[in-house]
């Protein structure tokens, strides 16, 4: 599947890339140096708003790096589908940023 070179592939990729880096940020970030719980740091997110478009910059940045290797192996097609959805998740974040200061 990931040989493959489509725009679904790139979307599901752009999708659930930041998904993966919030995990990873929540257990290297958050649950191994303070020992919080995944509900309580859903909590604490929801609570502060200003920080939820930080952290959905942060967890952009492992779509920048799946983006390069993508157009790096000349998988453009997939690469588009990445830059789609993070160019949405951008959206999101200046919303964010508008809505909650």
């Amino acid at each position: 599947m990931f040989r493959k070179d489509n725009l679904p592939l790139g979307i599901i990729l752009g999708v659930f890339t930041p998904v993966i880096a919030f995990f990873l940020y929540y257990v290297f970030f958050v649950m191994m140096p303070r020992h919080i719980s995944l509900g309580e740091f859903f909590t604490m997110i929801s609570d502060n708003k200003q920080m939820q478009p930080k952290l959905i910059s942060i967890c952009l940045l492992l779509n920048g790096l799946v983006f390069y290797l993508y157009t790096r192996i000349k998988r453009d097609v997939t690469a588009k589908g990445i830059f789609l959805v993070t160019m949405l998740y951008a959206i999101l974040i200046i919303l964010l940023k508008i809505l909650h200061g």
